[in-house]
């Protein structure tokens, strides 16, 4: 049966959470104020802080009507891995929004800009919401059991989908487009996005337990694959992404030459999480399970 529960607004977890929905609220509310910019880098900003809001905000209902408890999964498995990956995709907003589009090409005697400076304000500061409720969340009774994606696999495998949606916020289709090489490159990008995605889904439902075989190994084999084929990507975007493309003369803010560095270093960062995640399911698998 449903009921109100006043606690879910009371508790430190539940007033964090409050400030960080009004934060982010906010934050979209006054960069929209501004007016709408055409880049990929400023859309990932507002869908970050509007994706963020409307999650938080649903949670915080979801409590307090106590709606949760009919969830059909692990709620604060599910809880805990939200607030850790909306303090990444806050953080990244916080430093992208401020670093490309407040105050920007503004002369002295130009329009203020008053309002974005104060979205990137309240944006830094509602990182450190979600970061103290991520330490919240954090700190549970010894012994007490831990869902799929508060584990290390777990937060590693939020990290690569985190890191593939800023390399697809950075791509640009004359980055590939008439490029085989390249074109394999945003393949391997969107076959691991999607598979990390599935196996998200897969073990936060806890379906793990209807696969014919070892889902564990079946994981592995897939880190394996993924691994190489990023660093296949590693070494192929910028060999050939950057081959006969000198940076213009031209390149101000956010031009396609610098979103080329971002894509090729996202692939590296992305590369190193694989290879983590490969050497623990490993590890876990045939190391630790054995004992």
């Amino acid at each position: 049966m449903i009921r109100v529960d006043l606690r879910a607004l009371t508790q430190p977890i539940g007033i964090l959470r409050i400030v960080a929905t009004i934060l982010t609220c906010i934050s979209f509310s006054l960069v929209a104020s501004v007016g709408y910019v055409t880049n990929s880098y400023w859309s990932w900003c507002m869908f970050t802080w509007c994706f963020c809001f409307i999650v938080s905000l649903t949670i915080i209902i979801m409590e307090f009507t106590t709606i949760h408890t009919k969830a059909p999964f692990g709620w604060e498995d599910f809880t805990a891995a939200f607030a850790m990956l909306a303090s990444l995709m806050i953080f990244t907003a916080s430093i992208m929004y401020p670093s490309f589009f407040t105050c920007k090409g503004l002369t002295p005697s130009g329009p203020p800009c008053h309002r974005q400076i104060g979205a990137s304000v309240l944006s830094w500061i509602c990182v450190l919401a979600y970061v103290g409720e991520v330490v919240l969340t954090r700190i549970k009774p010894q012994g007490e059991n831990i869902g799929f994606l508060s584990t290390l696999p777990g937060i590693m495998k939020m990290l690569e989908t985190f890191i593939a949606c800023i390399i697809f916020t950075s791509m640009d289709i004359r980055h590939y487009s008439k490029a085989p090489e390249l074109e394999w490159c945003v393949s391997v990008y969107s076959l691991c996005f999607i598979f990390a995605i599935a196996i998200i889904v897969i073990c936060t439902a806890q379906l793990t337990s209807y696969s014919p075989i070892s889902f564990e190994k079946v994981v592995i084999v897939y880190n394996i694959m993924a691994t190489l084929m990023y660093i296949s990507a590693m070494v192929i975007w910028p060999l050939y992404g950057f081959r006969k493309n000198l940076k213009p003369p031209d390149c101000g803010y956010l031009c396609s030459w610098d979103k080329l560095v971002v894509i090729t270093i996202m692939s590296i960062f992305n590369t190193i999480v694989y290879i983590l995640d490969s050497a623990y399911s490993i590890y876990l698998v045939f190391f630790v399970g054995r004992e």
